[in-house]
């Protein structure tokens, strides 16, 4: 990722909402960014936006031979956040994330994880309110099951391809991946048209048709 990455960006775009981000990729005509509806956040009011360190995760039999290997991959990845992060994990059977490191990366300035995995330590993670979105909750250990063997490399979550330094945002609706490439134009125009749902939910809410706010503003 660019050292020279815009943190602004990261808070303009977590003003926003994943369907209006949505909305303006398929304007711009970049589809098939939005995560499988199988990935939710663990509480309702879970929210997140940030830079993306993708992890890639493979299933092993049984945990290293050298003690010192143990969770070495996951480590790691947690130990490389910086603020403004999110860290994405790649499609796993396994239980990926809990609580240890989630206060790792909550002292790193990370902004959350969306994991095409499981957790555990929900409970804590919830008292937390650490931003995790994940595929499923386990108490199972990742140790012998499944470990990192790359960070910082395009991986496949949730039906997408990921690169290091795409934005992610994610709420309640779902989890939503802007290439790098178009992020600026992206948050831009997206906000754009929240300022004109402002302005038709000011109509609407005054008794306008809306068949007639959608051929005023554009927008429905």
């Amino acid at each position: 990722m660019s050292a020279e990455r815009d943190l602004g960006l990261v808070d303009r775009l977590g003003a926003l909402y994943s369907a209006v981000v949505s909305d303006t990729l398929d304007r711009l005509g970049v589809r098939g960014q939005i995560l499988a509806p199988r990935i939710r956040p663990l509480f309702p009011e879970a929210k997140l936006a940030g830079y993306a360190v993708t992890v890639h995760c493979v299933e092993v039999e049984g945990p290293p031979p050298d003690r010192a290997d143990w969770y070495r991959g996951e480590l790691q990845s947690v130990d490389a956040l910086q603020p403004g992060d999110v860290m994405v994990v790649s499609t796993s059977p396994g239980c990926y994330w809990g609580e240890l490191l989630a206060t790792a990366s909550s002292y790193r300035g990370a902004r959350g994880i969306v994991a095409d995995a499981h957790t555990r330590d929900t409970l804590a993670l919830i008292d937390m309110r650490f931003p995790t979105f994940v595929a499923g909750i386990s108490p199972e250990d990742s140790l012998g099951r499944i470990d990192v063997d790359e960070v910082g490399g395009p991986i496949e979550c949730g039906g997408v391809t990921v690169h290091p330094g795409d934005l992610v945002v994610g709420d309640h609706d779902g989890v939503v991946v802007v290439p790098s490439a178009v992020a600026e134009q992206v948050v831009a125009l997206a906000e754009e048209k929240v300022a004109g749902e402002n302005l038709v939910r000011e109509r609407l809410a005054e008794g306008m048709p809306v068949s007639d706010a959608f051929r005023t503003y554009g927008v429905i």
